[in-house]
């Protein structure tokens, strides 16, 4: 069984450090036991990182309406009600929950953040391309954040989205969609569009891109492995991990797409 404490240790010896700005991406089970459950696995995370540090997770969520459905009676998309995608797994809805956690407003590409740059992070999340310039993704690259993977696949590594929409790929696949939003006056459809992340942006890469980029990143001598309870943990830094998935992402294309 881990403990507050033992968990704290773990991260330590990972890397995890005070001031740190997170990403976190977690399958809680891989930990094994913990007493006292996930909120010690996010006390023991902000034990680690102090208030200096920022906590932040992809949340998404799971969509009332898509477009081929009858919209009407379709729920008003509420940031601060809408749980997190229920595939992220317990530790993203934990933190939406959490004492002073601020949500972006994106419906689909929303980050949840606490700490020192919460606010900073997670305001004026751009309703069109939500995974490029001036989202929380980007802000988060640009204060030098880390992404920390705690049992979760390497293939859940969402900032990779932001290389997508970085790299140089022409005929990038793109979605377009509605979504029922609050309006100043009621609620209002809005039109998105996006890179699509439903697959590979396009069909010239591989269906597990993101896994080879964190493999050939680790494999080039970046990154951290280490253990979270008894859960292959991973901690890998946002700058350095964006520039060469966007470099693997560009030269795979050149290559294969004939």
């Amino acid at each position: 069984m881990s403990t507050r404490g033992s968990l704290r240790d773990d991260f330590v010896r990972l890397g995890v450090g005070r001031g740190d700005v997170l990403m976190v991406h977690a399958s809680v089970r891989s930990v094994g036991g913990i007493v006292g459950g996930v909120n010690v696995l996010v006390q023991a995370l902000f034990d680690v990182i102090g208030h200096e540090g920022t906590l932040t997770a992809y949340v998404d969520f799971d969509p009332f309406y898509e477009g081929d459905e009858d919209p009407h009676d379709i729920p008003v998309f509420d940031n601060r009600i809408a749980h997190a995608a229920r595939n992220h797994g317990v530790l993203h809805e934990t933190l939406r929950n959490w004492p002073g956690a601020l949500r972006s407003d994106h419906p689909d590409a929303g980050v949840v953040a606490i700490g020192a740059l919460a606010r900073a992070i997670t305001a004026d999340h751009p309703f069109q391309y939500g995974y490029g310039t001036g989202s929380p993704f980007d802000k988060f690259v640009q204060a030098n954040g880390r992404v920390l993977l705690v049992g979760a696949p390497l293939d859940t590594i969402t900032l990779l989205h932001h290389a997508e929409h970085q790299a140089n790929i022409p005929g990038k696949r793109i979605h377009r969609y509605r979504r029922l939003m609050q309006g100043k006056n009621g609620p209002v459809w809005i039109d998105f569009e996006e890179f699509d992340t439903r697959e590979p942006v396009s069909d010239a890469l591989p269906t597990n891109c993101f896994e080879r980029i964190a493999m050939d990143y680790l494999a080039s001598g970046f990154g951290r492995q280490g253990w979270i309870g008894a859960a292959t943990s991973f901690l890998f830094e946002a700058p350095a991990l964006v520039h060469f998935g966007v470099d693997w992402l560009e030269r795979f294309f050149i290559l294969n797409k004939e």
